[in-house]
């Protein structure tokens, strides 16, 4: 990785200055100098004793001078040049000495970083209103509207999916599921999520979703139910039999695909498994009302159950009175746990001992990426150059520091095991020392119930952080970018900074880059990167920016 540089002290180098000599003699004496020695120490007392000028220069090197008749001597012509030279070289090592000794992002002291304080800015803690008010939320369902949904004898079959990974994951294809059955005029079975193979989590719709707000906020535009059929009586043949399932739909498919190569199936069998379903379903390659159903289903239907709203109340509020009276607070996603480090193939800073663990849980996880790992360095240099790299704890602090965040900002940190412990976490908790967990805030009794599933405690994190005053992504993933997308959604008002790693790169590498130039690059870059309206492009990630298909012009 490239590290960190801090300013180093260098004192001024010793410069040896021509010595004048006595006596010197020239061949070339002029007709007219005179001869007598009293005459000559009495001028050379006289020019001893005159302070430094111009005109003592030209004295000294009478080639500078305006009389053109003088005849410059050897020795003096060499003095001069001397001097000259010198002279120079002192402006060179003095600019030189200032460069080296800019103060270089921040000064290290063991595990600690030190860097300078920076002026807060007038919207640190929230979006400009100017450019927040052009845009409000429409995917909302609207009542009294009335219901395009067909006769239920008119279905055409039903589809059935396994929403797997993490909460988030499962959250994107919950909400595809939704606009696939649109698509078919089909029957929605109620998504199952499977066990995830990292979390080992086992945890059901009802554990974490309201079902009874999900079903019937949809009512008018989707058919859902909660489990399969009764006469459909072989239930495992569902999710083992090839003969019902869909397996074959590529990534990122259009709403075509599924009606020329999915719906025929389904109407012969009449229940199908859609498998595997991540991501199966394109952004601009489906009608605008799909995708804004889509939004519907993400911002409107997807309830959490009430006890987990109430616990991400309570914890926010907790955020914002630490202080003892109201206070903002920024809320953190740091991903820097250690299959996360191991999955990037990127490079950081640690002992030698640390990394060769890290490649041998890499070999061990992903042989087939890592190879025998001789392409490895290699590969890790371009991913940073390219900002694809999560941010360390160090690097996210100096980056906030240069936003001129300062230290008493109360920062609520959403992570799991942060993977190099307690070292790796000092220099972020040194500059920020009021970093808190879900679990410093809340009691032991109070937490007892989100911990029978892990997806519950991903809940309280992702409740917290949307309702945080700026929330700050350190790396990609579908966590950051459902929240970003939800802020926009609320109102463009609430500040979401991406982070552009890229620019951090070159910063971080940048040997002669001062922290003056440095805060200047960070403020002017991330002035467009908080969650401000953006308008959509082709094969735009809908979840994070739902503005064209799902906002509307104020």
């Amino acid at each position: 990785m490239i590290e960190l540089r801090h300013s180093s002290s260098i004192g001024p180098r010793a410069t040896s200055s021509p010595m004048k000599r006595d006596g010197d003699s020239s061949p070339l004496i002029p007709d007219n100098y005179p001869d007598d020695d009293e005459d000559r120490d009495r001028h050379s007392s006289k020019d001893r004793d005159r302070p430094f000028s111009w005109y003592n220069f030209h004295s000294w090197c009478p080639f500078f001078g305006d009389d053109s008749r003088v005849s410059p001597y050897n020795s003096r012509i060499s003095l001069c040049l001397l001097f000259v030279l010198v002279l120079a070289g002192l402006i060179s090592a003095f600019s030189i000495v200032n460069h080296w000794n800019a103060p270089y992002l921040c000064k290290k002291d063991g595990i600690v970083l030190h860097c300078p304080l920076v002026k807060e800015g007038p919207s640190l803690w929230e979006n400009p209103y100017s450019t927040t008010t052009s845009w409000k939320p429409c995917a909302e369902r609207r009542d009294g509207g009335l219901s395009d949904l067909p006769p239920e004898n008119e279905t055409n079959g039903y589809i059935f999916i396994h929403a797997e990974g993490g909460l988030n994951q499962q959250r994107i294809a919950i909400c595809n599921a939704v606009a696939v059955a649109k698509i078919m005029n089909a029957t929605l079975i109620l998504p199952v999520l499977k066990q995830d193979q990292i979390w080992k989590d086992q945890t059901k719709f009802e554990d974490i979703f309201d079902v009874d707000h999900f079903i019937g906020y949809l009512k008018h535009d989707v058919r859902i139910v909660r489990d399969i059929p009764d006469w459909f009586t072989d239930k495992s043949e569902l999710f083992t039999s090839i003969r019902r399932t869909v397996k074959n739909i590529p990534k990122y498919a259009p709403a075509q695909f599924y009606i020329d190569n999915v719906l025929p199936r389904i109407k012969e069998k009449k229940i199908m498994a859609l498998k595997p379903f991540v991501d199966r379903l394109g952004y601009d390659n489906v009608p605008q009302e799909i995708n804004r159903l889509r939004c519907r289903v993400n911002y409107h239907a997807l309830k959490f159950l009430p006890e987990i709203e109430q616990m991400a109340d309570s914890l926010a509020s907790r955020m914002r009175n630490r202080t003892g009276s109201s206070n903002p607070y920024m809320a953190l996603h740091l991903r820097f746990e250690k299959g996360m480090v191991g999955l990037s193939f990127c490079d950081f800073v640690g002992t030698r001992e640390e990394k060769a663990k890290m490649a041998e849980y890499r070999k061990k996880e992903w042989p087939r990426r890592y190879k025998n790992g001789s392409h490895l360095w290699q590969l890790a240099l371009q991913k940073r150059k390219e900002g694809r790299c999560p941010l360390e704890p160090a690097e996210v602090a100096v980056l906030l520091r240069a936003m001129g965040y300062p230290k008493e900002t109360q920062i609520y940190v959403a992570s799991g095991q942060v993977y190099g412990g307690h070292n790796r976490m000092a220099p972020l908790r040194n500059m920020f020392p009021n970093l808190v967990t879900k679990e410093e805030l809340a009691t032991k009794e109070e937490m007892a119930g989100f911990r029978k599933h892990v997806t519950s405690l991903a809940a309280l994190d992702f409740l917290v952080c949307l309702k945080s005053d700026v929330f700050v992504m350190t790396h990609g993933g579908n966590f950051a970018k459902l929240i970003i997308g939800a802020r926009r959604y609320m109102g463009h008002s609430q500040k979401s900074i991406k982070p552009d790693k890229g620019l951090m790169s070159k910063s971080f590498g940048d040997p002669y880059m001062g922290w003056a130039n440095f805060v200047e690059d960070v403020v002017v870059t991330h002035q467009t990167r908080t969650g401000l309206p953006e308008e959509t492009f082709p094969n735009y990630d809908l979840w994070e920016n739902p503005l064209t298909p799902c906002m509307c012009k104020a």
